[in-house]
C-alpha cells in the first residue's frame, strides 16, 4: 500500500506565497530572506520609476539606487512594523533617502520632471491660468524646480506618482491632515511666485 505523497509546509508556502496577504508575506520574509523576492517583484517597478524620474532619466544610476533601496529594505526588514502604514510607503521612504544621499554625494541639482498631464494637475490645484502657452509651462516647471528639495519631492509624489495624501503622509510619517496642509501651502507658494514672474 502506497501512502499519498505529502509536500512539506515549507514547500507549500514557497509555492503559494504569491497568494498570501502582504502582511503574511512580510512575516515570512522576516523569517527567511528568500521570501523577500515576492515583495521585490511586486514593488521594484514603481520604486525604480520613482527614482528614475527624480534623477531626470538616468537609467544606470536609477537601477543602482533601486537595488540599494531593496538591499537596505531587506537588511532592515526586522525593524519594519505594521502600524497601519503601507509597506510601499516604507520602501518609498528608503528610496527617497537613497536619492537624497546620491544628490548630496554628487552635489547635483535636483529637479522634478512633469509631463503635460501632471503639469495640468499643478495648474489646477495651484489655481493658475488653464490657458498656458508652452513658454509659460516651461516657466512654471522652472518655478517648481526652484523649490527646496523636500518641496520638489512633494510635487513629485503628489502629481507625478499620483499618491494620495494618506500615502504621502505614510512616507513622511506625518498625519494625513499635515500632508494636505504642506501640499496646499506649497501650491500657494507656487501661485504667489508665479504671479510675481508673469
Amino acid at each position: 500500500m502506497h501512502l499519498p505523497f505529502k509536500t512539506s509546509p515549507l514547500f507549500q508556502r514557497k509555492k503559494d506565497i504569491h497568494s498570501l496577504p502582504e502582511s503574511e508575506q512580510i512575516r515570512l520574509a522576516k523569517l527567511d530572506h528568500r521570501y523577500f523576492g515576492v515583495l521585490y517583484e511586486k514593488y521594484f517597478d514603481p520604486i525604480y520609476r520613482f527614482i528614475f524620474k527624480r534623477l531626470g532619466g538616468d537609467e544606470a544610476v536609477a537601477g543602482d539606487l533601486a537595488q540599494q533601496t531593496f538591499l537596505k529594505a531587506m537588511a532592515n526588514l526586522g525593524k519594519y512594523e505594521d502600524r497601519g502604514l503601507a509597506f510601499s510607503s516604507w520602501l518609498y521612504r528608503i528610496a527617497q533617502n537613497e536619492v537624497n544621499l546620491f544628490f548630496r554625494g554628487e552635489k547635483k541639482t535636483r529637479f522634478v520632471e512633469l509631463g503635460e498631464r501632471q503639469l495640468a494637475g499643478v495648474i489646477e490645484e495651484a489655481e493658475l491660468s488653464a490657458n498656458m502657452s508652452q513658454e509659460d509651462q516651461e516657466k512654471l516647471v522652472a518655478c517648481i524646480n526652484a523649490l527646496e528639495p523636500e518641496q520638489t519631492d512633494l510635487i513629485e509624489l503628489r502629481f507625478f506618482q499620483a499618491l494620495s495624501f494618506k500615502e504621502i503622509a505614510d512616507i513622511y510619517n506625518i498625519t494625513e491632515a499635515n500632508a494636505k496642509m504642506r501640499i496646499y501651502r506649497l501650491l500657494e507658494k507656487i501661485n504667489k511666485h508665479w504671479n510675481q514672474i508673469v
